[in-house]
């Protein structure tokens, strides 16, 4: 059977083909009557409406945004932190009726951003140098969120740096000097940018007063292997009275450590998070952590593109 086609659907109406293509693209042109018979003749004729391939190649535009992560998606989503910065860059797409395309960067057969159309990108923390440099040779608009800046792409970061900063600040003040970092294990390229900020900032005011901290390490997208690093720390001979860590999902394991140490939080250690993420508050007792506008980075970097 040959395929319908819109000029099918115009004939039988009698109308043109840009009428017909008005009914589904543009509603607001014809009157209810007239787009009321042309969608009950196509469903009649069956006929869909206009392939979105063609479509994207007549007028040069996918109407999608590609969101990269170097993860899977399973562990984005398991991520508080990264599913609210999703959620946040599709809602800023779709109010400029733009879909949201997300590729995971892991996996032998994962897709690759050179063969996908897209309108523009968002690369997000460890996305792949050579995805972002295809990107660029292709001149698709990109904007990085978390990463180290490249030179003419747009990056969107917070201050990592003054964060951890103060949250180091804030135990001394308490008058902490056995003090434990709970921290991200670096990949094959070094430590991803939030972590090396972090690092930095925590080290300004410690070694400024004379802290060496003991440290610990857990994978990035493996959260639940820093209970283990902080039990560790905490059955250590001098243990920290204090922790600093990575993340609220790295507190969240190391108040439950504690716990199941016999150790209380804060009376035997004070335990600080990082973002600010919506379980914080109802952890017992409420997490004391430094804020991150997650929502708001999501929305810049679609700004921003």
């Amino acid at each position: 059977m040959a395929k319908v086609t819109l000029q099918d659907v115009a004939d039988v109406v009698g109308v043109s083909r840009m009428t017909v293509s008005n009914a589904f693209n543009r509603p607001h042109k014809l009157s209810a009557t007239l787009r009321t018979t042309i969608l009950e003749t196509a469903k009649q004729l069956g006929y869909t409406g206009p392939d979105p391939s063609a479509r994207a190649l007549a007028r040069g535009r996918s109407g999608t945004v590609c969101f990269l992560l170097n993860d899977t998606l399973g562990d984005a989503f398991r991520d508080p932190v990264s599913t609210e910065l999703l959620v946040a860059v599709g809602d800023a797409l779709a109010q400029r009726s733009l879909a949201l395309t997300l590729v995971a960067g892991t996996g032998e057969n994962a897709p690759s951003a050179r063969d996908l159309p897209m309108d523009g990108a968002i690369v997000y923390v460890g996305g792949p140098d050579d995805e972002l440099e295809w990107l660029r040779q292709r001149g698709i608009p990109v904007v990085t969120v978390d990463r180290q800046p490249a030179d003419d792409v747009p990056a969107v970061n917070v201050d990592d740096v003054g964060g951890s900063r103060a949250a180091a600040q804030h135990l001394l003040d308490l008058g902490h000097r056995r003090i434990g970092i709970v921290t991200v294990e670096d990949d094959a390229h070094g430590p991803a940018r939030p972590a090396a900020q972090r690092r930095l900032g925590w080290s300004q005011p410690l070694a400024a007063a004379g802290v060496v901290p003991a440290t610990a390490y857990a994978p990035l997208r493996r959260p639940e292997h820093a209970y283990d690093a902080v039990r560790a720390l905490l059955t250590a001979p001098e243990r920290p009275t204090a922790l600093l860590c990575f993340s609220d999902v790295y507190a969240a394991h190391a108040i439950r450590a504690a716990a199941d140490l016999g150790l209380r939080v804060p009376e035997d250690v004070s335990v600080v998070g990082y973002d600010d993420a919506d379980f914080a508050a109802t952890l017992r007792p409420t997490l004391t952590t430094v804020r991150q506008e997650v929502a708001a980075k999501g929305q810049a970097a679609v700004a921003a593109l």
